[in-house]
């Protein structure tokens, strides 16, 4: 009999217990519970409109930031050089001019953030880990295909929209006294190798990089290429490297890094560079269109 006792004991303490019947919620606590769910909601969205807010505040500092900076320099640098009344060709002055601008430039954007608020800039963030590779050159032609292609489209559609603006104006690349083989060489080397690898390492390095820290590549892109096509000044020229600008981003986000944008760059202000001082009789749409943004 005391068997018995134990093995019934033993049995009910494995067999699972039932949980106690749940009663059937009352239209006031449906209510309530409605209620609470309804507040947690609005206090998600509020929470997710200033979490949007306050990105969107910060990519415009860092958008006006490289403006004001940029546009800054390029006052200050002309006005000391004015002062300094150097007795130098048009083509040393605009090349001193040139490299002072970008190299100032690049060195306030990146450093001042870093030092005065803390913003380290790693090589991973900027796109220069490693060296070019080959999928870098071979997608360069493509990228500079499709942007010219999406450009002239572009430029078509503008031009409907905004006939009053005089879309075949001539950029003026400083560059306008070049005499001899030096004055050649020193425009070349300004606005085929330095522009280019300066505005990749601000615009499509720093820049984006910082950009794609806090939002997504679309708003990134845009963003960064409309600023792009701001600080070139003119309508015809805007358009242009703002289609350049989206290419080269996206390049960037298929690479991991700025080689593949920079080579688009290159290669279009060597075009441009060949179309402006070589061969100033070349004619055509896609001439006329390279020698807008130089």
């Amino acid at each position: 009999m005391s068997e018995e006792k134990r093995v019934t004991n033993k049995e009910e303490k494995t067999a699972p217990k039932k949980e106690p019947t749940r009663k059937p919620r009352t239209r006031r606590e449906k209510n309530a519970l409605e209620k609470f769910k309804a507040k947690l909601d609005q206090k998600a969205k509020e929470s997710r409109g200033w979490a949007v807010g306050i990105t969107l505040g910060w990519a415009f500092l860092m958008l006006l930031w490289v403006f004001v900076v940029l546009m800054g320099t390029q006052y200050l640098v002309a006005f000391l050089l004015l002062g300094l009344n150097l007795q130098v060709s048009e083509t040393v002055l605009q090349t001193i001019f040139t490299a002072i601008t970008y190299t100032v430039s690049l060195v306030l954007i990146v450093l001042v953030p870093w030092k005065v608020l803390g913003m380290k800039t790693t090589r991973d963030e900027v796109g220069m880990r490693g060296l070019p590779t080959w999928t870098d050159v071979l997608l360069a032609p493509v990228g500079f295909i499709l942007f010219m292609i999406a450009a002239s489209f572009a430029l078509t559609v503008m031009q409907a929209i905004m006939p009053a603006i005089d879309w075949n104006q001539a950029q003026d690349v400083g560059f306008n006294g070049i005499y001899g083989q030096g004055d050649f060489i020193l425009a070349f080397v300004c606005l085929v190798v330095i522009a280019p690898l300066v505005e990749e390492m601000i615009f499509r390095g720093w820049l984006y990089g910082k950009m794609r820290s806090k939002m997504s590549a679309l708003p990134a892109i845009l963003l960064v290429s409309l600023l792009f096509g701001i600080v070139h000044g003119q309508w015809n020229v805007g358009v242009v490297v703002f289609m350049m600008s989206i290419a080269m981003c996206i390049m960037r986000e298929l690479t991991g890094t700025i080689w593949g944008g920079m080579l688009i760059h290159i290669i279009k202000n060597g075009i441009a560079f060949y179309a402006l001082f070589v061969n100033p009789t070349l004619d055509g749409a896609a001439a006329g269109m390279l020698l807008l943004a130089l």
